[in-house]
């Protein structure tokens, strides 16, 4: 099987990078059935030393930066497309241009480099607290 692939890049020749976030645990809404798909999770903060701050409503989650051993790329499928020769950006002993060009290709759109990783539990925002309850 061919796979046809291609980097999509600024003028300048430079891929966006994204970055990974690793959660030990599990993000749970009230309701099982609503999907957390597209919605708004919590706010991304990093401190003065370049640390991750991860705020999730009235929770705070402290976290790391790690450099990845081996960078991934963040795919996207694009079946049934014309694609040229020139678009391949893989070895030409790899991967061999067939008669008929209309297989499926995919899109390199980003490349991760880096993750968050956030393992500690997190920790209760308390702002105020009464002096007589």
């Amino acid at each position: 099987m061919q796979l046809f692939v291609k980097i999509i890049c600024d003028p300048d020749g430079k891929c966006p990078e994204w970055m990974m976030i690793e959660l030990q645990g599990d993000l749970e809404t009230k309701s099982e059935t609503t999907s957390l798909s597209g919605k708004f999770i919590g706010d991304l903060f990093f401190t003065h030393k370049n640390q991750p701050v991860l705020i999730i409503g009235h929770h705070i989650l402290h976290g790391k930066l790690v450099s990845l051993e081996k960078p991934l790329a963040v795919l996207s499928k694009n079946p049934n497309s014309q694609i040229t020769c020139t678009d391949l950006h893989v070895d030409a002993d790899l991967v061999k241009p067939s008669a008929s060009m209309s297989d499926i290709h995919y899109f390199i759109s980003a490349i991760i480099k880096q993750k968050m990783i956030f393992k500690t539990r997190p920790k209760p925002i308390i702002a105020n607290v009464p002096k007589k309850l």
